[in-house]
């Protein structure tokens, strides 16, 4: 079934938003995998060029706190 459009006037839209070259839907099946949309900071966006970039340093900090979790288990476990 075909939506109704109108041309009502939305305050949030601005007259320099243009998309009449957008594609619906485009990203949609991605959004269906369950991907999770993450803004960074400006000055932490500085330092990452690209998604592969911060998931690489998130799984090295992953890594890292992992091992420290199981050397305190180790550690409550022998008494220390």
């Amino acid at each position: 079934m075909k939506q109704n459009r109108t041309n009502s006037y939305d305050k949030d839209m601005l007259k320099e938003y243009d998309f009449s070259k957008g594609i619906r839907g485009k990203y949609v099946n991605r959004f269906k995998e369950g991907g999770e949309v993450i803004i960074l900071d400006p000055d932490v966006a500085e330092i990452f060029s690209d998604s592969a970039s911060v998931n690489n340093a998130l799984r090295s900090i992953a890594h890292i706190v992992r091992n420290q979790v199981k050397k305190q288990d180790v550690a409550y476990k022998n008494g220390f």
